[in-house]
């Protein structure tokens, strides 16, 4: 068997972090940055980088999971950034949701750049309870054969599943799919639950007309145990879910997506009300000050 290959995981939010932890537990060698280094206090073993480019040095394969675009783009291409330090023949993956658009100029310059660099596109389904249990789901895209061979174990390391979509930029894509799928049902949840609240029952009763039946989703029982809990901490915050939408939205172009549309308009304004850092389930709350 070949040696495990050195990892560095560059941005250490929520998910970022609970990468570099499962890393660290299924022994992989684990270089970290993080623009805030105490986020990488607790994950022992991981040896901190004072930059992203001598995070990479260090590393086979880097891993960017930071918040949008032009963080990403700073991480990847600034003086001190991972191209600056990665080794030829390395591997970048970018796990972060940062649109179409913006995922397909990211790989055209990554290619100008550095075309001794593979560049593999893997956004994640899944939040960060998920992640922290390596239950989520890896999009991938780009690369050929033996780079995704290579990169693999990495995978299985932070991840239940990998489904390889193709040609690079096919994983940003379905991302948006996901999480515009994800979005609407979060609104249709918070406002199913406010209308049985007003005919009369709780949320407790709206599961369990669903329970056993093929409307059960899991996700929605989920999201409703924070209703009924009263427990808004983020899995994943609506300030990032409506980026998300914005995005999807964005994708999507002159294709009608009036439901969407009116999605990011409520999260927009439930943003600004001051719920942007709780979870997407928050709009909820956002609906019942409504009235």
């Amino acid at each position: 068997m070949s040696a495990k290959p050195t990892v560095a995981v560059i941005g250490l939010g929520a998910m970022g972090h609970a990468f570099a932890a499962n890393l660290l537990k299924n022994g992989f060698t684990t270089q970290v940055w993080n623009r805030t280094r105490s986020r990488a206090d607790d994950l022992h073993g991981a040896q901190v980088g004072d930059s992203p480019k001598q995070a990479a040095a260090k590393a086979e394969i880097v891993m960017t999971m930071v918040t949008d675009a032009e963080t990403t783009e700073k991480v990847i291409f600034g003086d001190d950034g991972v191209l600056a330090g990665l080794k030829s023949g390395g591997v970048l993956v970018q796990m972060g949701t940062i649109g179409v658009a913006q995922t397909d100029a990211l790989i055209k310059r990554v290619a100008e750049a550095r075309d001794d660099v593979a560049f593999i596109d893997a956004p994640v389904s899944g939040t960060k309870t998920p992640a922290e249990q390596a239950k989520i789901l890896v999009l991938a895209s780009g690369g050929d054969e033996a780079t995704r061979t290579r990169v693999q174990p990495v995978f299985d390391a932070i991840a239940k599943g990998t489904k390889w979509l193709g040609e690079a930029g096919r994983g940003a894509r379905m991302k948006l799919v996901v999480n515009a799928w994800l979005i609407t049902l979060m609104q249709a949840v918070a406002e199913t639950t406010r209308l049985a609240e007003t005919v009369g029952f709780s949320g407790d009763d709206f599961w369990d007309a669903l329970e056993g039946g093929p409307l059960a989703a899991p996700y929605v029982r989920a999201k409703l145990d924070k209703i009924t809990g009263d427990d808004f901490e983020a899995q994943m915050a609506l300030q990032w879910g409506l980026k998300d939408a914005r995005l999807a939205l964005q994708a999507a172009g002159d294709t009608a997506m009036p439901a969407l549309r009116t999605v990011a308009e409520q999260w927009s304004d439930a943003v600004d009300a001051g719920l942007g850092e709780k979870d997407i389930a928050a709009v909820y709350q956002y609906l019942k000050a409504k009235g």
